[in-house]
């Protein structure tokens, strides 16, 4: 028998723990470990964060789901990992604090033989002051919760712009190294989109201040479209989006401070601005759970087995090097552990070997840099191979080859929502092929025949329709698993 234990519920761990259940037999056990005891469809957040659609149709409890599947699910937190086993047992072993459960503070340590990493990100309001809505000044799209806050605020700005009160809305990063600004911009448009349907547009001035040092960036280094033999780019693509809606971008920013009516940030030039607003959504950065590593003997291990960002090292090349040195052959395969062939970090949770847009400093040494984004279909793809890589190690043994899915190699669809309703909404539609450019394969780095962009109607019943497909897939009704990643 052999124990397979998955810590996190989101997209990657999610996906992770049901295709191991599926094709492992009952006496292998798979253990899920979250804090959060419900699943959130991210995307749709969007959605919920400009009241167009209720938490209650983003969010679904994880734990009937498991026990359907016979999935052994412990609502906690993993504070700890003892890859080589401790004093007591020389199989591995993940030390958890429970956050639900009627077990709340309570601690205990589960054995694996294989463990998967799915953790997600940590959302890092406290990286600038002020920023997020514990501190009360910004709200957040990032759960379901904050998208729910951020619908009242919303509808408190609208009211005002209501009375004739002219009011300053701003979208965008909260800091220089975030990612996900596929999530701003969506968000940017969705609230452009309610404010001309309220009639109060003319009195809205509405910015975009991203770390982008263009628009279209997207964290990807942007993208080339070759449609009907023309060759356009994302940034020409999405300015025009831009120009036509009046939304104004800051571009290359990193905020230093946020006061509930000001915004302090610093440009790619070095220069300081202050920025008065009246309702803002900044993203924050993301870094991995504070998860500690030790020996058999105690010892603290944590900087062998994660990175100083808090992410899990995999099969990467972590060598530093300046931009134009960076090859495809440096992102990850199999996202195996360094230095444990049972372990595997997978979605946010494994650290990148670098950026993917190229990253920048300000003359005053200040890192403005978009993060690389690693959610949704790739996380998908991660945690399904990795899952067929532990199910043949166990039904073939150890010696199994492991299967293989760089992001340099996979392509991922993305729908960014720009406005909803079954006549009226859009969304811009993008395929890019790889993630993750390979310029010793593409001259442009990714295939000019696959990588393509679209914006209309078509684009918003697309992404309706993917919410309501993968909200089926994650509650694994039957068939769940015909459905790609």
């Amino acid at each position: 028998m052999a124990n397979v234990v998955v810590l996190g519920a989101g997209i990657a761990g999610h996906t992770a723990a049901l295709h191991l259940r599926r094709m492992l037999g009952r006496h292998h056990t798979v253990t899920v470990v979250s804090p959060n005891s419900n699943w959130n469809w991210i995307p749709s957040n969007i959605w919920v964060g400009v009241g167009k659609m209720p938490k209650t149709k983003v969010v679904f409890p994880l734990a009937p789901i498991y026990a359907k599947k016979g999935v052994d699910y412990r609502q906690a937190k993993a504070v700890a990992v003892y890859p080589q086993g401790d004093a007591d047992d020389a199989r591995g072993a993940v030390e958890i604090q429970y956050t639900g459960q009627d077990k709340a503070g309570q601690t205990e340590k589960i054995r694996y033989d294989y463990l998967v990493n799915a953790t997600g990100p940590k959302l890092k309001f406290e990286a600038t002051e002020g920023l997020g809505p514990d501190a009360g000044n910004t709200v957040s799209v990032c759960t379901a919760d904050h998208a729910v806050e951020a619908a009242e605020k919303l509808a408190a700005t609208i009211a005002k712009l209501k009375e004739g009160q002219p009011q300053t809305l701003v979208v965008g990063t909260g800091h220089g190294t975030c990612t996900c600004e596929g999530a701003a911009f969506e968000y940017t448009f969705n609230v452009d989109h309610e404010l001309r349907e309220a009639g109060v547009r003319d009195l809205a001035t509405l910015y975009y201040l991203t770390n982008e040092a263009a628009l279209g960036d997207f964290g990807v280094g942007g993208m080339i479209f070759n449609q009907g033999g023309f060759e356009s780019t994302s940034e020409l693509w999405t300015s025009s989006l831009f120009r036509e809606r009046g939304v104004k971008p800051i571009l290359g920013t990193h905020p230093h401070k946020i006061t509930s009516s000001t915004i302090t940030y610093e440009t790619l030039d070095g220069e300081m601005h202050d920025l008065d607003y009246d309702f803002a959504m900044l993203l924050p950065p993301f870094g991995g759970h504070p998860i500690k590593a030790f020996d058999v003997a105690g010892n603290d291990i944590t900087d062998q087995v994660f990175a100083p960002s808090g992410f899990m090292k995999v099969d990467a090349d972590y060598t530093p090097k300046p931009y134009e040195e960076w090859r495809a052959d440096d992102w990850p395969k199999t996202y195996q552990s360094v230095g444990y062939d049972n372990i595997w970090a997978v979605g946010i949770a494994f650290a990148p070997p670098h950026q993917i847009s190229k990253p920048r400093k300000t003359p005053n040494g200040t890192v403005i840099a978009p993060a690389p984004p690693r959610t949704g279909m790739p996380s998908g793809l991660m945690a399904k191979i990795v899952a067929k890589t532990i199910v043949d190690r166990i039904q073939i043994g150890p010696k199994a080859v492991s299967h293989h899915v760089s992001m340099t190699e996979m392509g991922a669809v993305c729908v960014a929502s720009a406005g909803t309703g079954l006549t009226r909404g859009s969304a811009a539609a993008m395929i890019m092929d790889p993630v993750v450019p390979d310029f010793t394969k593409y001259p442009t780095g990714r295939n000019l025949a696959t990588t393509r962009g679209e914006i209309g109607l078509y684009g918003h019943w697309s992404k309706l329709m993917l919410h309501y497909l993968f909200i089926y897939k994650a509650k694994a009704l039957p068939g769940w698993q015909l459905i790609p990643e």
